[in-house]
């Protein structure tokens, strides 16, 4: 049986107070269920984004997507995730991932390791806060026990066997980087090689007791009639792909309330992602696609 959808919403743009708890009661209006901060230099700073969140709106939980774990200690960051967790009344979801942009380890100046360096930080940091925020002992404790939800987003295969082995969530892009020159430049998998990557992280997941949720990181939403007409002009900026590939990517969400509504009910047939995630631009777009699939 599949499970039902939950919708999340990804902040990305600094405000002023008063204008962060409106667009945040706006998210939770239009029916999300999860709202979600990134960790960019020169976004909103994930945990007080997120308390202010959650201190603005009663029902969505608030999440990371995703932390990028090279710029934290995990004995400092435990004590953001269980102070967080304990502030927004255990409705905190921690996102994690390794960072894939240089430019801004370059301006924090902080070290730019190699991809396996930052895998296997990454893989320090989930285990210390499974130490640090299981025990009894740890001040502040988080309200969720053992941890908050655990959501880890990445597609190479050392990240997916990490995933499968602690996250309660595994959160796929959809995208890969260019290998090794943290440009931040990223190029949108075709929908095979997305679905291998889904299937690896099933073999990686066989042997766990229960299944993870999927997520899934919508890079564009838009409401057209003719979906052809509407995905050409962006066909020069994926040289890779061809129309029909491009119609199918299963990050791209091109057409009407209803066409969407069944692309995300098929997605979830073919590779299992319940859990679709898009980014602040297309908040109020999407609002209607939850309603149509509210329940489902």
């Amino acid at each position: 049986m599949a499970r039902p959808f939950r919708f999340g919403v990804t902040m990305m743009t600094p405000t002023t107070g008063d204008e962060w708890r409106a667009k945040c009661r706006k998210a939770e209006a239009l029916g999300y269920d999860v709202i979600l901060v990134a960790d960019h230099l020169g976004m909103p700073a994930p945990f007080p984004s997120l308390v202010a969140a959650a201190e603005a709106t009663e029902r969505p939980r608030v999440g990371t997507f995703v932390l990028n774990t090279a710029f934290w200690n995990p004995t400092l960051l435990a004590r953001e995730v269980a102070t967080t967790d304990a502030l927004t009344g255990g409705r905190l979801e921690l996102g994690l991932g390794t960072g894939y942009v240089r430019a801004e380890h370059d301006r924090a100046g902080l070290p730019w390791d190699s991809p396996g360096d930052r895998v296997a930080h990454l893989r320090r940091t989930v285990e210390e806060l499974d130490g640090l925020l299981g025990s009894e002992e740890h001040v502040p404790r988080p309200v969720q026990r053992p941890r908050p939800p655990l959501l880890i987003g990445g597609n190479g295969d050392r990240m997916l066997e990490l995933t499968a082995a602690h996250a309660d969530i595994a959160a796929f892009t959809g995208m890969r980087t260019t290998p090794r020159d943290g440009s931040g430049t990223l190029s949108l998998l075709p929908a095979e090689d997305l679905a291998e990557r889904v299937d690896t992280y099933r073999r990686y997941a066989a042997t766990r007791a229960a299944p993870a949720e999927l997520n899934i990181l919508l890079q564009r939403v838009e409401v057209a009639r003719d979906r052809r007409a509407a995905v050409r002009p962006g066909l020069p900026l994926v040289p890779h792909l061809t129309e029909d590939q491009a119609l199918d990517l299963p990050t791209l969400l091109i057409g009407t309330v209803r066409q969407m509504a069944e692309q995300l009910r098929a997605q979830r047939e073919r590779f299992g992602f319940s859990y679709v995630t898009v980014l602040e631009a297309a908040m109020e777009t999407f609002g209607p696609v939850i309603e149509e699939l509210s329940g489902s």
